[in-house]
């Protein structure tokens, strides 16, 4: 991305940003950026936007309103080429990881590197081996398969692929989805380190609270519009960690406590 940063000090800044898909709105005038070297956990209940925002901080999706900004520059201002270019500093940890099927660890873990420079093979080979070892895996899985693999390890594998393309800005889209305890914390360790061995902004989107107790610098927590009255902000809390566990609103109590709350009632009154 381009080396400027915003003003209030932003890498990644979303203003006034809405996205609907046909008569259904997900995301509503929703406005946050992040600052340079700083970890920012979304967190919120399942079909509040989370996932949505991602995409959009990536560039998969445009918004219906409002703008996405990189480094204080709109992502819309840009041409092809530098989207592309711009892109490419900014590495993805999909949700399921994402891996291509067809191809071995090796080939999804230089996929980026294959397509997008002009490394001779044998720098793409120690690149490949290196970031495997960055994630807790040998070199020696390189030639298996994704269905070869356990839940944990294609996390991984999707981590070093990310990685290989020293990313200033790291997206990771629920990471910890599916994982038991011990390698969910494996996960959370892998992103402190990530962070402490690079300059990186990271952007963690998860409803596992064990993770942002353990990688948030600051929480945005996202509301479901269907659950919000006219008018209200779909943002409904910003703060650390201490302050969301300390939180007296019944919304982000019940959310970082586990607590169904009024959700019960709800879901009987839907029925």
């Amino acid at each position: 991305m381009d080396d400027k940063t915003s003003k209030d000090g932003y890498v990644i800044e979303l203003r006034n940003v809405s996205r609907q898909f046909g008569t259904q709105q997900v995301l509503r005038d929703v406005s946050f950026g992040v600052r340079r070297g700083e970890t920012l956990v979304v967190i919120g209940e399942s079909g509040c936007g989370k996932s949505v925002t991602m995409k959009l901080i990536m560039n998969l999706l445009q918004p219906t309103q409002g703008d996405v900004l990189w480094n204080d520059r709109s992502i819309s201002d840009r041409s092809p080429r530098e989207l592309h270019r711009d892109r490419l500093r900014i590495g993805y940890l999909f949700q399921g990881a994402a891996l291509f099927d067809s191809l071995s660890v090796y080939e999804n873990v230089a996929f980026g590197l294959t397509q997008n420079t002009k490394l001779k093979k044998a720098e793409i080979d120690q690149i490949v081996v290196e970031r495997l070892r960055e994630v807790g895996l040998s070199e020696t899985i390189s030639q298996k398969k994704p269905a070869q693999l356990s839940g944990g390890m294609k996390k991984r594998v999707g981590l070093a692929r990310a990685l290989a393309m020293t990313p200033e800005v790291m997206l990771y889209d629920e990471p910890t989805t599916g994982l038991d305890p011990v390698m969910t914390d494996v996960i959370n360790e892998l992103i402190l380190q990530t962070r402490a061995s690079r300059p990186v902004t990271s952007i963690v989107v998860t409803h596992d609270m064990s993770t942002v107790k353990k990688v948030a610098d600051r929480i945005i927590m996202l509301y479901p519009l269907a659950r919000l009255n006219s008018g209200e902000e779909q943002i409904v809390f910003e703060g650390t960690a201490d302050e969301a566990f300390a939180c007296s609103s019944p919304r982000v109590h019940q959310f970082v406590y586990g607590e169904a709350g009024d959700r019960i009632r709800e879901m009987a009154e839907a029925a």
